[in-house]
């Protein structure tokens, strides 16, 4: 997997590129950290070139979760295609993070009040 990552002013992106399995989720926790470090109000992760999930990977968004929410830190997952946002909904997750094709769609889910963990 490759990763790749941007900031701004107020939001850390982390482009997704390959397979997202337990050897890549190492290095996927190494960012998001790094991320959280600079207390952005948002974490996007950009998945548009996300072919697969495991179980690792997944894991490593979950194991941030409550740290995201003490920081008022809001993750959102972007561009996602249809097979990976298939494996957020069988778990559950996307009631906790915003599965979404855009930023847009992400935001509105905050806005709306739609997830258990704003």
């Amino acid at each position: 997997m490759r990763v790749h990552t941007s900031t701004d002013s107020n939001s850390y992106t982390v482009w997704l590129e390959g397979d997202l399995d337990a050897s890549s989720a190492i290095l996927l926790d190494e960012c998001i950290r790094q991320a959280l470090e600079q207390q952005p109000d948002w974490l996007w992760i950009d998945c548009d070139r996300l072919v697969y999930i495991s179980s690792a990977g997944i894991g490593v968004f979950v194991s941030y979760l409550e740290g995201m929410e003490q920081q008022n830190t809001r993750l959102a997952l972007i561009n996602v295609n249809p097979l990976i946002h298939n494996v957020f909904n069988m778990l559950g997750l996307s009631d906790l993070v915003p599965v979404a094709t855009s930023k847009e769609e992400a935001v509105g889910f905050y806005s709306r009040g739609k997830l258990i963990c704003p």
